[in-house]
C-alpha cells in the first residue's frame, strides 16, 4: 500500500511509531496530486514547496520527540474559502483576482498548530453559491459532477490527493459532495467550529467541518477545530462531549429515528435501498428503530432560501454593484434576486426557523439520531440540469441535492454523511445521521460502529 492510500488514523499511527515519515507521506500525496489532477481538477492551488518544507519540519520534530498529536505531518487540503496567510483565497471567482490573505483563518491556524501540512487550496463553486463545483470532476466518473460547493475537498480526499480536508456547509456543501464521492463529511453544530477568516455565503447558515476517508478520521480532526473564537460572533466554547465516539460496534440502546415523510420522498430507488439497508445494519448492531415524522417539512425550502438569499446578497452588495460582470451568470442571478427580496420575507423566514428548531428539539427528545439519505440521487452527468421523478415531478439538480441536507443548516443541528454503498453504475451512495445540538459524539459513535462492519475503503479508482 502506498502512503497516500492510508487513512488519517493509519498514517498517524505509522508516523507516531516511526514506520513512516511525514516527508514520505507528503511526497506520496503530492505525487498522487500530479497523477490525478489532469483528470479531476480538485485543486485551485497546490502548495508543493511549502508542504515539503512543513513535512521536513514535522520529521525534525518527531526525531526530537516533539509529537503534537494525530494530525502532525498529515497532508490536508483547504477549501478555497479558507484564508491562509500569503496564499490566495479566490473563492472560485474572478472577483477575487489578485487576492492574498493577510492572515490565517482560525481553523487554518489551529490545524497548523496541530502539525497538519497544507498541500493546497481546493476548488469551490463560486463563493460557495452552488451545488456542483463545475470545474471539478467526480472521483468515480469524470463525466459526472463532483457536487458542491466543497467539491474539490471531497474529490481530493476520495482520490487520495489529500489525507483529509476542510469544507464549508451552508445548505449541504460538505455532505452533498462527500456523498457523491464516497467519503465522510461532518457538518458540526452551528458555532462549534469558528468561521473567522472564512469567506461567508450566509452567516446564519454557514458551518466549517472535516472531509475524511473514514468516520474514525473525522473523530481525529474535529477536536483540533473546536473552541471559542472571539472573532466569530456565533462561536461557542467546546462543550463537554455528550458521548465518546468509541471503537466497538455495540449500539444497544441507541434510538434511531427513521423518517416516514420528506427524506424518502422523490429519492432514487437504489439510493433508498442502500440507505434502508444501512439503517437495518444499525439495528443489527443493537439500535432501536423508531418511526418519526419530520416537522414542518413543506416549509424547508422556502425557509432555507428565505435566509440564504438575502444574507448572501448583503455580503456581496458592494462588488455586485461595482463589478457585476466578474460573477458567473448563475451566481449573479441569485445575488441580484436577493436585492428584490422584501425584509418582511427574511423576518418571516427567521421566525419559521425558530419554530423549526423547537420542533426538531422535540423530535430529538424521542430519538438519539435521525437516519436518512444524504442526497436523493447519485452524481448527475455534467451538464444535466434536472431530475425527473417517477411521478413526473421535475426538479432542478441543485434543488434536489440541497433538499435533504438543508434542514440541518436551518436548525444548526450536527449532521454526518457516511458512505453506504454504490448504485448499479458504481456511483457512491451516502447516508446522513443527525443529532441534537453538540451531539457529534453520538454521530461519530454510530458512524464508526456502522463503518466497522464494512470493508475498508480505498481511494477512488481514478482513470
Amino acid at each position: 500500500m502506498r502512503p497516500y492510500e492510508l487513512t488519517l488514523a493509519a498514517a498517524a499511527d505509522a508516523i507516531r511509531s516511526r514506520r513512516l515519515s511525514p516527508v514520505e507521506l507528503v511526497d506520496s500525496v503530492l505525487d498522487r496530486i500530479d497523477e490525478v489532477e489532469p483528470h479531476l481538477n480538485a485543486y485551485a492551488t497546490v502548495t508543493a514547496e511549502q508542504a515539503r518544507r512543513a513535512a521536513r519540519r514535522a520529521a525534525d520534530d518527531m526525531a526530537a520527540g516533539r509529537h503534537r498529536g494525530p494530525l502532525h505531518g498529515i497532508p490536508l487540503g483547504l477549501k478555497d474559502l479558507i484564508d491562509v496567510a500569503g496564499t490566495a483565497t479566490s473563492a472560485g471567482s474572478r472577483v477575487r483576482a489578485g487576492h492574498s490573505a493577510p492572515s490565517d483563518s482560525t481553523v487554518a491556524a489551529r490545524l497548523s498548530a496541530a502539525g497538519a501540512v497544507l498541500v493546497g487550496k481546493t476548488h469551490t463553486h463560486e463563493f460557495a453559491y452552488g451545488l456542483t463545483t463545475p470545474q471539478t470532476s467526480n472521483a468515480w466518473d469524470p463525466d459526472r459532477i463532483a457536487g458542491g460547493s466543497s467539491g474539490g475537498s471531497a474529490v481530493a480526499v476520495a482520490a487520495g490527493a489529500a489525507t483529509f480536508a476542510l469544507g464549508t456547509d451552508t445548505g449541504g456543501s460538505i455532505r452533498v459532495p462527500v456523498a457523491l464521492n464516497g467519503v465522510v463529511g461532518l457538518k458540526p453544530t452551528y458555532g462549534l467550529v469558528p468561521r473567522t477568516g472564512v469567506t461567508s455565503l450566509s452567516w446564519s447558515l454557514d458551518h466549517v467541518g472535516p472531509v475524511t476517508r473514514t468516520v474514525e478520521d473525522a473523530a481525529l480532526v474535529l477536536p483540533a477545530l473546536v473552541g471559542h473564537d472571539p472573532g466569530d460572533p456565533a462561536s461557542v466554547p467546546a462543550p463537554r462531549p455528550d458521548d465518546r465516539p468509541g471503537e466497538g460496534t455495540d449500539l444497544t440502546g441507541l434510538r434511531v429515528g427513521v423518517p416516514g415523510n420528506y427524506y424518502f420522498d422523490h429519492v432514487d430507488p437504489e439510493v433508498e435501498a442502500a440507505v434502508r439497508h444501512a439503517i437495518a445494519r444499525l439495528q443489527d448492531l443493537g439500535a432501536l428503530l423508531v418511526d418519526v415524522d419530520v416537522p414542518m417539512a413543506r416549509h424547508v425550502q422556502a425557509v432555507h432560501w428565505g435566509l440564504m438569499v438575502p444574507e448572501a446578497t448583503a455580503y456581496h452588495e458592494r462588488t455586485l454593484r461595482t463589478v457585476p460582470e466578474l460573477y458567473q451568470a448563475d451566481v449573479r442571478v441569485l445575488l441580484e434576486a436577493g436585492e428584490l427580496m422584501p425584509a418582511g420575507d427574511y423576518l418571516r423566514a427567521q421566525r419559521a426557523r425558530t419554530l423549526m428548531r423547537q420542533a426538531w428539539a422535540r423530535l430529538l427528545d424521542e430519538v438519539d439520531v435521525v437516519a436518512a439519505p444524504t442526497v436523493p440521487a447519485t452524481a448527475a452527468t455534467a451538464g444535466c440540469e434536472t431530475f425527473t421523478w417517477p411521478d413526473g415531478t421535475v426538479e432542478s439538480v441543485s434543488d434536489a441535492y440541497v433538499r435533504l441536507s438543508s434542514p440541518a443548516n436551518i436548525t444548526g443541528l450536527p449532521s454526518l454523511s457516511v458512505p453506504v454503498g454504490h448504485d448499479s453504475a458504481g456511483l457512491p451512495v451516502g447516508m446522513q445521521l443527525m443529532a441534537r445540538p453538540f451531539g457529534e459524539g453520538v454521530l461519530l459513535r454510530a458512524g464508526r460502529a456502522y463503518e466497522a462492519t464494512m470493508p475498508a475503503r480505498k481511494p477512488a479508482p481514478v482513470a
